[in-house]
């Protein structure tokens, strides 16, 4: 067995490290070769219901996003309600074209962005109710601009609201988080082409013995003070260790770039 650095780089400013027991068998039956530089895989199925599907949004949303951005809240009216969860997707897909060509006419970079939508099916007659969705996209247009293009005939389809994701250094990924949680049916999600996608870089097996990521698990800081010292240029901003009955101990670090998380408590 060997303890494997496995790290996640999301954009230029935000990274995850994984520290992870590995065993050479393992590797052989899973990959035959060493792992290099790649984009970490879109979970096949995007329902925030699956752990894997939430914490790849967590990396896009992190290596994307930040307080210059916007939370937007779309919900429909009786008169524009859609029966089918397709047909809801069908809209918000509309409503994203549109605010595309506003801001393209407006001279502002390309639209970026997330969706997550979600809603129930009634028991009754199978039609949905509290349809809704959620958009985390790219600032630098008013807002007031964003409410406009949700509307359909010339009439508003609904309630809107678009406000700037909330400050400190890891607002985006706050407001993924809740956006993420108690799922009500099934939450999904789609985004724009145009993101940063996460990258995994080659992996290092030897920084770590078993015995050190042990003492560091059950150290009262979690070997914080050590990975500052090894992330010179990151600020950690979460340390966790689990237990595992079969490998160990697994450590796991969310980390953002000292200047962006400076720059962030500023704005």
């Amino acid at each position: 067995m060997f303890i494997r650095e496995k790290k996640i780089k999301c954009g230029s400013n935000y990274q995850e490290v994984d520290i992870i027991p590995r065993t050479i068998e393992a590797e052989r039956n899973r990959l035959g070769h060493r792992i290099k530089r790649k984009r970490v895989s879109l979970p096949k199925q995007k329902n925030l219901n699956d752990k894997n599907a939430k914490r790849y949004l967590l990396q896009l949303v992190n290596g994307n996003f930040d307080n210059r951005d916007l939370h937007v809240s779309l919900t429909y009216s009786d008169e524009f309600l859609p029966k089918t969860i397709e047909d809801a997707k069908k809209e918000v897909t509309n409503y994203l074209r549109r605010l595309a060509a506003r801001r393209k006419k407006l001279g502002l970079e390309p639209l970026k962005y997330i969706v997550i939508t979600e809603g129930t099916r009634d028991k009754n007659d199978g039609y949905l109710k509290r349809v809704h969705h959620h958009i985390i996209m790219n600032g630098g247009i008013d807002r007031d601009e964003v409410e406009d293009v949700w509307s359909k005939k010339k009439k508003t389809m609904g309630w809107v609201n678009a406000r700037k994701i909330q400050t400190n250094e890891n607002g985006a990924e706050a407001l993924a988080i809740y956006l993420t949680k108690d799922p009500q049916g099934k939450k999904r999600w789609s985004s724009s082409r145009n993101l940063t996608r996460p990258v995994e870089l080659e992996p290092n097996d030897s920084r770590y013995s078993k015995r050190k990521i042990e003492k560091m698990a059950m150290s009262n800081d979690l070997g914080r003070e050590i990975f500052e010292r090894e992330f010179k240029d990151f600020y950690i901003a979460d340390v966790r260790s689990v237990y595992y009955e079969l490998t160990g101990w697994h450590i796991y670090l969310k980390m953002w770039r000292k200047e962006k998380a400076d720059a962030n408590q500023r704005i």
